[in-house]
């Protein structure tokens, strides 16, 4: 009933997600076969154009969701189409995103959505339609993932399979920081329609700030070493293992120079 709704150019997908998906199988192709005579640099567009597509189907997956409980709106503001640049601004959605990536190695949640909340009814929906994107995520990493825990890396070139790892990384970064209990997370998201009205009239204005707040605290080693143990922990259950994923990173920062440990090893 809700889609009916929804007008077909609406509903087209953006020349510009295209394009990032070509770029994404260009260097996706150029990393496996070799043919870039620096690797790094396939590896770094590779990753790159990976990490953009995912953030597009994370909030892709908020705005179908809200679509299907209600919220025909989604529509019209172009959230269904796959743009980027439609979820809010382009250097939240994708700047600040990849500029996290270069200079950590850590999947920043990008941009947002922007659903008329009074249109839904039920908790549940609600819920559902914060836990959507992070739940991309970590399907985007189940998919990353497989050829390492399906014991599948026979033939799968070394330098592809390094950025496999990194992207998984990522995607696993993105998915543990969406789905934080903070206010203006996706995991508060999920909680907030079980709140009292007056707890979150009092948490209200923190939300802005909850993702600084939460950087803020990867900033302390001690917080920083907790997390990226976490991460390395759920990772090596998933058959990646810590080398992986350090020259997944050594890769992509190409400008660096590379370690001679990668090149000469895996």
């Amino acid at each position: 009933m809700t889609t009916a709704a929804i007008r077909p150019r609406d509903r087209r997908i953006s020349p510009v997600f295209v394009g990032i998906l070509a770029v994404t199988a260009v260097t996706g192709w150029a990393t496996w076969t070799g043919f870039a005579e620096q690797p790094g640099v396939a590896v770094f567009l590779f990753v790159t154009a990976a990490w953009i597509v995912s953030l597009c189907l994370h909030e892709y997956a908020h705005a179908r969701t809200a679509l299907h409980s209600g919220d025909i709106t989604v529509g019209a503001k172009g959230y269904l189409t796959l743009n980027p640049l439609k979820y809010t601004h382009a250097l939240l959605s994708i700047v600040l995103p990849v500029l996290f990536v270069i200079m950590g190695g850590i999947g920043l949640p990008g941009g947002a959505v922007f659903i008329e909340r009074g249109r839904i009814r039920g908790r549940w929906r609600h819920s559902l339609i914060s836990a959507a994107g992070p739940l991309t995520n970590v399907l985007f990493a189940v998919v990353c993932t497989a050829p390492f825990w399906l014991d599948a890396l026979d033939g799968v070139p070394r330098d592809f399979r390094f950025a496999l790892a990194f992207l998984a990384l990522l995607q696993v970064t993105a998915a543990l920081l969406n789905f934080l209990p903070v206010p203006g997370l996706d995991g508060y998201g999920v909680l907030e329609p079980w709140l009292s009205h007056g707890l979150r009239r009092q948490v209200e204005p923190f939300a802005p700030f909850g993702l600084l707040f939460v950087f803020a605290l990867l900033w302390i080693p001690s917080v920083n070493g907790a997390f990226f143990a976490l991460i390395d922990t759920i990772l090596g259950g998933l058959g990646i293992s810590d080398f992986d994923t350090y020259c997944g990173y050594d890769l992509y920062r190409f400008w660096r120079g590379g370690s001679e440990v990668c090149s000469v090893t895996g």
